[in-house]
């Protein structure tokens, strides 16, 4: 069930030098491969569990004001549930862990974190009239490499679930790497910028994030489309996926797609591992997703009042502390029945 939700007897790894590591425990337990390709490259145990809690503070802020509010547990499956369907939210939360671990990734290469990779140097020599390649670019090839082999090693099975899950982890790698910005130094005398050098950063997650959310928005839902062929490629192929809606166009490899109708959000069910908006925080005022009207699903809600009090006018005293008075204020809260 990729990343967010594998089994294994234990989640106890050594490093090179024999040193146990134990994998955070809100973290999946790994997989036999999985375990492998981390003694493979030490030092990238922490990155993908760094990408992961990135991930998983990423979807909280996405959908802070939606029904579903990407809600996590302690327990091996960390989404719960929902990674179990073929829902809209299920393709968010592949794509965006997957995109958490690649991001990580890549970045800890360049910052020397991880024993078999480093910065990407492949861009050399003049890249314009005025400019060069040459600093320190973000490794987003190894990231890819890393979190294709890792997290879609956990994907079993040859049916519309393994395709679908398989796109979107892949649709999570494609926007970390569509999304890398160059960036440039000046050098010149007295800051004249004759001449730049330029390398490749990552994009923020909160850009990673931002565009998933849009392709969450406007996700395909997609139907198995047997070519012919009796056996599905490693990999998801846009071939084996079609719209369910013969009028809609093919998804492409960095949109979302789902197969299922979402689960109704509203209520606590725990078959479907539901938590349900009961006692959710809501904007009384927002016509909105937000809004105590659709957020609490037409149930209503109560309105209370509670004592805030929080440092303010700070005065910084040379040398060296910081006093500051307490004021207090009242807050109304809404939150839904």
């Amino acid at each position: 069930m990729g990343i967010v939700n594998v089994a294994s007897s234990s989640n106890l790894l050594t490093n090179s030098k024999n040193v146990q590591l134990v994998l955070d425990p809100s973290l999946a337990l790994l997989s036999r491969r999985q375990r492998r390709l981390i003694r493979q490259n030490p030092g990238i145990l922490h990155a993908i569990a760094a990408g992961l809690h990135t991930a998983i503070k990423e979807c909280k802020w996405q959908f802070r004001n939606r029904r579903w509010n990407c809600p996590t547990t302690h327990s091996p499956a960390v989404f719960g549930k929902i990674v179990n369907r073929g829902c809209r939210e299920t393709a968010f939360v592949f794509a965006i862990t997957s995109a958490g671990v690649t991001h990580a990734v890549a970045r800890s290469c360049s910052e020397g974190a991880i024993e078999s990779c480093t910065c990407d140097y492949r861009r050399r020599g003049p890249g314009g009239p005025d400019w060069h390649w040459g600093g320190c670019s973000d490794n987003v090839d190894f990231g890819r490499m890393f979190s294709r082999e890792f997290v879609d090693s956990s994907e079993r099975g040859r049916d519309l679930r393994y395709l679908t899950n398989l796109h979107n982890n892949e649709a999570g790698r494609m926007t970390v790497s569509s999304e890398m910005r160059q960036e440039c130094k000046c050098h010149g005398m007295s800051g004249s910028c004759t001449v730049r050098t330029c390398w490749m950063r990552l994009p923020s997650f909160r850009t990673v994030g931002d565009f998933l959310k849009d392709r969450f928005d406007g996700a395909s839902r997609v139907v198995y489309a047997n070519k012919g062929s009796n056996r599905a490629s490693h990999r998801a192929d846009p071939q084996h996926l079609e719209p369910e809606n013969p009028a809609h166009k093919p998804p492409s490899s960095m949109d979302l797609v789902y197969f299922e109708k979402s689960p109704n959000f509203c209520s606590y069910n725990g078959k479907t591992g539901t938590l349900g908006t009961s006692g959710r925080t809501c904007n009384s005022s927002s016509p909105g997703l937000d809004g105590c009207e659709l957020l609490c699903c037409g149930r209503g809600f109560k309105t209370r009042t509670e004592s805030v009090t929080e440092r303010c006018h700070c005065t910084f005293h040379w040398c060296c502390h910081v006093s500051c008075l307490n004021c207090t204020s009242t807050r109304t809260l809404h939150q839904c029945l």
